[in-house]
């Protein structure tokens, strides 16, 4: 005997959240819910409920299911969901959706055009949410997105987007989730935690519950549930409720529990191996359609849970109204179920139906029918459009046809790396590379080495995509062209990592390969490879080598029409052009921007985007450009360029005075790219932590992260340079030690003269030149040269360059202009607290020997700043010179929170441990004094408390306890 259809039982609470959210919805309120359980705890159940209340009080429904038959496609369950438009009947040409519809054309065949954008996933959400909200009826549209643990990254992306965005819209977004990990897991966790989004976890039922659902099953009451029953489906189900309904099956048609005149009574043995009893009532089931039932619903296990009867119908032969019949007996008795999103389609109840019927057939027999299954596909569809390539590419591999099951992941993998779905690119081209391994055709399996090396690199899977460098040999059939592509691609991945020796080594058996074929158009990707690794191989003309071959690059890559090249090409003469003109520079990203726009390259665009932030930021201190690159860097899968903008906003949060935030970006930052091994954005990271140590005047902890630099073969790299001028030379700043400071300027111009850099904030071209200038080394002529240069006008710099230009007009007796450059200097240091007030400590005394601005102001300012800052020797210098000026000073006592409790304790005090901190050095009284700008009698006064409150009267001892205690 069959029981009763399925009951919703025990879900009461979850259930109310959902119509709230409905119901926010039709008052233009959207919202977020995901539903997240293990298999089988009724999400899909407490979905199609949601989808019941939607439908009853007139809102939209679309759904879409992530695809479960065979390998991840990118954005099917949107696909699915959006394409439910189409099939209404309502005219679609006529939305506002403006220029989001091309967009759409990557998700709806009838709108995809040439014209449309194939990268941004931003762009790609904002033009779903759009849809969302065009074609919502009054009362609100809900959009339901199934298994989104099977999604691929592309659709991850996209509905990040709509729940950071869905509040004030009349749209809602439900998808299921199982409780496993997974990246849309970890989504779903993070709208929470941001308040984006509520996670329901169902918990199992209770035994109550579970006697609710036998109960509603048996078509009885609570009463009439056998107590033998009950117990053991309570204890074998664990509160599943899927479970509880497939046991109760097992023993109704195993015949252990029967129906007579007093009711539901058990008469048989109840005790089972749970998968077993399952596997066995499922087959009992499947038993009753008959042989043709049992062949039908075979195949269509073998083609995965979700199944489209076309190409079941080819697959068998079996005519339309067998096939209706046998589905419709199939639904009747709770295996399979209409897919409803998706019209043709049908799905196994659950995930086990299917397993079930796959054990019982042979391997060969398996093998077999994936392989009529395939042949069913290619013949319904063949040009495979769509989740056809790979669900065809998965049923070849299952039939053991490994050579037409790599070409047709590769084609796959391709179509995936075309669209900017760099995630599913991975995947997809990881399989047709594991196939063609043994393959007779070495050439298909280099063209797919070509795409997934890459795609590796900018996932930053580096040890995977040198892992095949040893295998390249086996494809030494091939002809020179083609291998040497490999090493260049190997090249490439080995720059992006920062590993320029193993790059240079790739380029050289590249192009000992080619000298045996000369080949203009193959020669251009190397010589492109080979600029980039050229910029960052330490040589005295590295910037020089890295122009000549971008520019042979890019003359070869136009005339033989390979747009990658031109693109990579112009971005590296762009980023050399940043030395002489900055218009030059966004010139050339333009060029590239729109040749990648052209050609739908989207990871170029992306490169191109990136290298325009940065332009944004090095100009204008505007952060808005780079923060939009590494949305795009994000939805494309691209760690590289992920992490190589978080180190830049970690640096721009240091000279913004954020140190709070820099501290714990960079803390996050660090723990990722050192574990991906990514040596660029490492080194990057460490100078941004080695200079937020020394805007705070903290040198132990910048010594700290400078040494974690060096570990980074950081020795010539383009941001050594960085370490001395943002780190060094302005810890020495904050120490008053302008000759330390001016020192390592110096060695900040060898080393550039020795490695010319494309990096600028270094100090030669800011405040080194405002330290030459107080100095009386630079004058008028180099001044102007300086301030002449792309470099010198960047706002980092032009701040500097403003005040040193205020102190030579000062000196030349030009008050009203001096006061002026000082104003646009403060305009331009506003962003930058330390830099400002830095910058005023510096001029202050200058400008009042020259008798012009306002010192004694700019003095208080920048004393009362370095005071809050706790950078006690800068506020010390400032109170020192206000009273050499004769100004009033107002005496501070705070600070003692900076005294380690040990020394607190001892009673010393907030001068005395101002002493004690330069103890570690060495320093006679007479050089202290001058350090903290107090006279050697009182430091001789401070050294001696010390020695009686802390028990070393011996200076020697006194000096080695300190450094001791200070580490």
């Amino acid at each position: 005997m069959r029981s009763r259809a399925r009951h919703l039982v025990g879900r009461d609470p979850q259930v109310a959240e959902i119509r709230q959210v409905l119901d926010d919805a039709r008052e233009g309120r959207g919202g977020v819910v995901f539903l997240v359980g293990e298999a089988g705890i009724g999400k899909s159940r407490l979905a199609a409920e949601a989808v019941g209340i939607a439908f009853d009080s007139g809102m939209g429904v679309l759904r879409g299911r992530s695809s479960t038959t065979g390998p991840t496609v990118p954005f099917r369950p949107l696909t699915e969901a959006l394409m439910s438009l189409f099939r209404s009947g309502r005219p679609m040409d006529d939305l506002p959706l403006g220029p989001y519809r091309p967009a759409l054309g990557r998700l709806i065949p009838d709108w995809s055009s040439e014209a449309q954008d194939s990268s941004s996933m931003i762009i790609l959400g904002e033009a779903v949410l759009r849809l969302l909200i065009a074609t919502a009826p009054p009362e609100g549209q809900l959009l339901l997105l199934e298994d989104l643990h099977d999604a691929d990254p592309e659709t991850l992306a996209v509905v990040e987007y709509l729940v950071d965005n869905l509040e004030y819209t009349p749209v809602v977004l439900l998808a299921t989730i199982r409780s496993e990990p997974c990246d849309a897991l970890d989504m779903a966790d993070s709208s929470r935690r941001r308040g984006t989004g509520a996670v329901l976890e169902l918990a199992p039922l209770t035994r109550p519950e579970v006697g609710a659902v036998i109960a509603a099953q048996l078509g009885t009451g609570p009463d009439g549930v056998p107590a033998a029953a009950l117990d053991r489906l309570w204890d074998d189900s664990a509160g599943s409720p899927f479970l509880v309904e497939e046991l109760l099956q097992s023993m109704i048609s195993g015949g252990a529990l029967v129906q007579g005149d007093v009711g539901w009574r058990v008469v048989g043995d109840l005790r089972s191996d749970v998968s077993t009893a399952l596997a066995r009532g499922i087959l009992r089931r499947i038993d009753r359609l008959g042989p043709q039932g049992l062949t039908l619903l075979s195949a269509a296990a073998v083609i995965g849970r979700r199944f489209p009867l076309t190409v079941l119908q080819r697959m068998t032969g079996v005519d339309d109204r067998a096939l209706l019949s046998h589905l419709h007996a199939g639904v009747a008795a709770q295996l399979v179920v209409p897919d409803e999103p998706a019209p043709d389609w049908y799905a196994f109840r659950h995930s086990l139906t299917a397993e079930a019927l796959l054990t019982q057939l042979t391997p060969a027999r398996r093998a077999a029918m994936a392989g009529l299954a395939a042949d069913a596909v290619q013949a319904q569809y063949p040009d495979l459009p769509g989740d056809w390539c790979p669900l065809a590419a998965e049923l070849r591999s299952q039939s053991g046809d490994l050579d037409e099951a790599g070409r047709l992941f590769a084609d796959a993998g391709l179509r995936a790396l075309s669209a900017g779905a760099i995630g599913s690119a991975i995947t997809l081209l990881g399989r047709a590379e594991r196939m063609l391994a043994g393959t007779t055709d070495p050439a298909r399996r280099a063209e797919v080495l070509e795409a997934l090396l890459p795609a590796l690199a900018e996932a930053g899977h580096f040890n995977e995509a040198f892992g095949f460098a040893e295998n390249l040999h086996a494809l030494g059939s091939l002809n020179a062209v083609r291998l040497a592509a490999l090493h260049t691609r190997l090249a490439k991945v080995a720059h992006t990592a920062g590993r320029w020796e193993d790059g240079n080594r790739q380029i050289a058996q590249a192009r000992a390969l080619m000298r045996a074929e000369p080949d203009e158009r193959s020669s251009a990707p190397i010589d492109v490879t080979a600029a980039y690794l050229a910029l960052d191989t330490p040589g005295q003309d590295r910037t020089q080598l890295a122009e000549k071959l971008a520019r042979n690059a890019l003359q070869s890559a136009e005339r033989h029409g390979l747009p990658t090249v031109v693109c990579q090409a112009w971005e590296l003469l762009a980023t050399l052009a940043r030395e002489r003109d900055f218009d030059e520079a966004t010139a050339l990203l333009e060029s590239a921007l729109s040749t990648a726009e052209k050609h739908r390259l989207p990871v170029q665009r992306m490169y191109a985007l990136t290298r325009i932030g940065g332009n944004n930021w090095l100009t204008e201190g505007d952060t808005g450009p780079l923060l939009a690159a590494r949305g795009e860097a994000l939805r494309l899968g691209s760690a590289t360029i992920v992490y190589t903008i978080d180190g830049i906003l970690i640096l721009d949060s240091v000279l913004r005075g954020r140190f709070a935030e820099a501290e714990r970006n960079a803390g996050e930052c660090l723990a990722v790219v050192q574990r991906l091994r990514l040596a660029p954005a490492t080194r990057y990271v460490l100078m941004a932590q080695a200079s937020l140590a020394a805007h705070r005047g903290d040198r132990p902890a910048m010594d700290r992260a400078l040494s974690a630099f060096a570990d980074w073969d950081g020795a010539g790299s383009q941001e050594e340079p960085l370490t001395l001028g943002l780190a060094r030379a302005f810890c020495a700043l904050m120490e008053e030690n302008r000759a330390g400071a001016a020192d390592q300027l110096r060695a900040v111009r060898r080393l550039e003269d020795a490695n010319p850099s494309t990096y600028y904030l270094s100090g030669r071209y800011g405040v080194g030149l405002l330290l030459g200038v107080l100095s009386g080394e630079v004058g008028r002529g180099p001044y102007e040269e300086v301030a002449a240069t792309a470099p010198g006008r960047m706002r980092w710099n032009r701040q500097f360059v403003l005040f040193a230009g205020a102190v030579l007009l000062g000196r030349e007796g030009r008050r009203e202009e001096a006061e002026a450059a000082v104003a646009e200097a403060l305009r331009l240091a506003e962003p930058y607290p330390t830099a400002l007030y830095l910058g005023l400590r510096l001029i202050a005394e200058p400008a009042h020997e020259d008798g012009w601005g306002d010192p004694v102001t700019w003095l208080r300012r920048a004393e009362h700043h370095f005071h809050q800052g706790g950078v006690a020797t800068v506020a010390n210098a400032c109170r020192a010179a206000l009273r050499r000026l004769g100004a009033p000073v107002h005496q501070r006592r705070s600070g003692s929170n900076a005294i380690p409790d040990e020394l607190r304790a001892l009673g010393i005090t907030v001068r005395e441990y101002e002493v004690f901190q330069l103890l570690p050095e060495r320093l006679g009284n007479k050089d202290i004094a001058d350090r903290l700008y107090i006279s050697p009698r009182t430091v001789e006064k401070h050294v001696a408390a010390l020695g009686a409150k802390t028990g070393h009267p011996s200076r020697a001892a006194l000096c080695e306890y300190a450094a001791s205690v200070l580490g």
